[in-house]
């Protein structure tokens, strides 16, 4: 009677969670407590069931996450060595036309026109290369395990000393508080060294004016008016200083900066210096000059040798030894002893020992 009781239980599983707490009618109180154990079993294998359910959903919901994060890191990763790529093409190619062969290279024009650039696009890229690595340096490590050991940043490059001669401006950074703020201390601390940084600034040029007054003395039994002598300039009566035409000069001829350039850089400062402006003094300041250069022409040709450097090329019609031999001409004829010589891999065939004048 017990087994064929247990059977129908069995049979009726799914449904015996309908069954009422109390004993069934027909049944045997042990009857009873086997079918209420039994109950009590199937609700808790219910229970971890769900349970594990709600488990495996959650893990699938974090798997899904993870593969999301991955497709999207893999994307990154893959633009970014686009980027890499794209950059190294582009520093190769400003390499070869920098240092490339001749018959690759640009020409001489093409060169000056772009040498300013090349250097500023150069470093530019280098720099986008070296944070692209950085930050896919970064994403690896973020990517790997928490044991694995980093590789040790490179080391940068050890830059060159600033200059003695340049002027120091100290900034001291000390902290707010020199007592320790550790627990139960409260201590005076001591400075036990410091840490110097130093970086570069530069203060843009500044424009200012010389007022030159000139007091006028008179004597009123004499009628005399005594007044000191005005200040010797390079310009007279002009509105540039010594200063000013130095400026002007080296930005021109040293510099190689035309003159609406500068025009347009003194405006930032609010002074209208037109390019007639600029090229008055310009020329002023030449013909002030023309005693130095005077002075120095004959100093130069007053020695018993002279070292001149001739034309690299042809020029104006004339092979390269056409415009040698006429230099040393011109300056034998002026009185200097003229020894011209080819070096090794000059151009054309020139016979050496032309020789003028002695000093």
């Amino acid at each position: 009677m017990l087994a064929s009781a247990c059977t129908g239980i069995i049979q009726r599983m799914l449904g015996a969670r309908d069954l009422p707490a109390a004993n069934p009618s027909g049944l045997s109180a042990e009857t009873a407590a086997l079918v209420a154990q039994l109950l009590q079993r199937v609700q808790d294998q219910e229970q971890q069931l769900a349970e594990h359910g709600r488990v495996l959903a959650q893990r699938d919901q974090a798997l899904a996450e993870r593969d999301a994060l991955l497709q999207r890191k893999d994307r990154e990763i893959a633009l970014r060595e686009a980027k890499i790529e794209k950059i190294t093409f582009e520093l190769a190619r400003l390499k070869r036309w920098k240092f490339g062969a001749k018959s690759e290279a640009m020409n001489a024009e093409q060169r000056r026109l772009f040498e300013e650039t090349l250097a500023e696009d150069e470093a530019g890229l280098r720099e986008q290369l070296e944070r692209l690595r950085r930050e896919a340096a970064a994403a690896a490590a973020a990517a790997a395990t928490s044991d694995t050991t980093t590789k040790a940043p490179p080391r940068r490059p050890r830059r060159n000393p600033f200059p003695d001669h340049l002027r120091r401006v100290e900034h001291h950074h000390e902290p707010e508080r020199t007592d320790c703020l550790e627990p139960g201390c409260g201590r005076p601390m001591t400075r036990i060294g410091q840490e110097v940084s130093e970086r570069l600034d530069i203060v843009p040029a500044e424009f200012f004016v010389h007022r030159h007054i000139y007091g006028k003395w008179a004597c009123r039994c004499c009628q005399v008016l005594r007044q000191a002598p005005s200040v010797a300039e390079v310009i007279e009566g002009g509105i540039a200083a010594s200063g000013f035409v130095a400026h002007t000069l080296i930005s021109r001829f040293v510099d190689h900066m035309p003159y609406y350039r500068q025009a347009t850089i003194n405006a930032r400062s609010g002074v209208h210096t037109p390019r007639s402006t600029l090229a008055s003094i310009t020329g002023q300041a030449g013909a002030a000059l023309e005693p130095l250069h005077e002075a120095h022409r004959r100093f130069i040709l007053s020695c018993a040798v002279l070292h001149a450097d001739g034309p690299a090329g042809p020029g104006r019609g004339q092979d390269a030894p056409s415009l040698r031999l006429g230099l040393c001409q011109k300056l034998a004829r002026q009185g200097a002893w003229c020894d011209l010589r080819v070096l090794p891999g000059a151009r054309g065939a020139v016979p050496a020992g032309i020789p003028g004048r002695p000093g």
